[in-house]
């Protein structure tokens, strides 16, 4: 049977699958539904999404979840694969997926031969810390404010080969780059072999000069993995515009495709040195799918990776950097310099964007979101620990500043009560 003829016996099911039936479909701008005037633009940004009454989302940076039109294309997806089974499975199963790693390489600035589909920043960085070719007393240099299942990592690597992990602390409010590169530089010694950073702090939101560490850490002979997991589809990233060896990413994050959905890079000349996490055929040939035998997955998540960037560029990636970035000022700038409340994000633009956090100085963390959640029907996550003491805030486009201006009231009263 030839494939048209094998379409025609599909009938509408064939259709759901955006390659094997259909060529690639992006909406034009002109074709877009979505108004051109910015506040009634973002009024219906907000229909496209499925929101709950009970209270103010503003914890969107631990699941970005979908929206309408991905999820929609999403379930067609399940229900196309589910069809299809096994035939769907052994034809077009990997160039599909190679299709949408080409597409998202192009997001990221990478080459398509650089990068892997995972399933969250924890297996892609993982990958390489686990997999790295360690020596005994070699060093490594991380911050307290670092992800914890990478610092997990780091010690398990450090009892496994006696590896040493160097541990520095951010600052909440840096004075310039230079102060930030300098203390990942006063770390290094000839032991140095990885230093890992991240792009966007999860705790803090703050952005790091990445390409500045890079520059410094390469001048020493030193590799760079970055933690870039809030990062593809909250700002712009241009991985080789930033230079480094490694960088990871979940894509079920800012990008806001389906859960269990992250990727991997790992710079070209690195590849053939990294342990993979599985055996796969590929082995003895220096290619990036060596890192990536996965077993059978939920096949139709890679395929929503397209749909994202589809939903994405009909936003526009710097319209929605700036989106973020307008929100979260639009409620720290409020709040800056109210007695008893605490912003642990800086307050340099191009240091943050929509990921912030604030504390009040007489309420532990814990205390706070309780309170935001139970008297204010506000939900956001506590931090305490590495020199940050407060509330994790992440708006999404979705967000109102009607909700924002709730917020600010919340904490205005909860500061007040001394």
């Amino acid at each position: 049977m030839n494939k048209r003829d094998f379409i025609k016996q599909l009938g509408g099911a064939a259709l759901l699958s955006p390659f094997l039936a259909l060529p690639h479909y992006s909406l034009k701008q002109s074709q877009s539904p979505y108004p051109q005037n910015e506040d009634a633009f973002w009024e219906r940004i907000r229909e496209d999404y499925n929101l709950k009454p009970d209270y103010i989302n503003l914890e969107n940076g631990y699941y970005n979840f979908i929206p309408k039109p991905t999820m929609e294309k999403y379930m067609r997806h399940i229900q196309m694969v589910n069809y299809e089974a096994s035939y769907y499975m052994r034809t077009v199963q990997w160039e599909n997926k190679d299709k949408v790693r080409d597409r998202l390489a192009q997001l990221v600035g990478a080459s398509p031969e650089e990068l892997i589909i995972t399933r969250n920043t924890t297996e892609s960085l993982d990958m390489i810390i686990g997999g790295y070719p360690w020596e005994k007393n070699d060093e490594t240099i991380f911050a307290q404010q670092d992800y914890g299942a990478m610092k997990d990592q780091f010690g398990l690597v450090a009892k496994r080969f006696g590896v040493v992990n160097k541990v520095v602390s951010l600052p909440n409010h840096p004075a310039s780059d230079e102060e930030i590169v300098s203390l990942y530089e006063s770390q290094i010694t000839p032991k140095t072999r990885l230093l890992m950073v991240c792009h966007m702090v999860n705790i803090t939101g703050q952005i790091l000069p990445v390409k500045k560490i890079c520059d410094m850490a390469h001048s020493h002979g030193v590799e760079v993995m970055v933690d870039g997991a809030h990062c593809v589809g909250h700002i712009d990233v241009n991985i080789a515009e930033l230079g480094c060896d490694y960088y990871g990413s979940s894509l079920h994050k800012w990008l806001s495709v389906p859960l269990g959905s992250g990727m991997l890079f790992v710079a070209k000349p690195h590849i053939a040195k990294i342990w993979p996490l599985f055996a796969d055929h590929t082995d003895d040939v220096p290619e990036i799918r060596r890192l990536n035998h996965t077993g059978t997955l939920p096949v139709h998540t890679d395929l929503a990776i397209d749909d994202a960037i589809d939903y994405l560029e009909n936003i526009g990636l710097q319209r929605k950097e700036d989106r973020l970035r307008y929100l979260q000022r639009y409620w720290s700038d409020a709040v800056r310099n109210v007695e008893h409340i605490v912003v642990n994000t800086p307050v340099d633009l191009h240091r943050s964007c929509g990921i912030a956090n604030v504390g009040i100085v007489h309420m532990k963390p814990a205390d706070l979101a309780k309170s935001l959640l139970e008297e204010f029907s506000i939900f956001t996550v506590a931090i305490d620990y590495a020199n940050v003491q407060g509330c994790r805030i992440t708006p999404n486009i979705y967000t109102t500043t009607k909700e924002l201006d709730a917020f600010v009231v919340a904490l205005k009263t909860l500061a007040n009560r001394v």
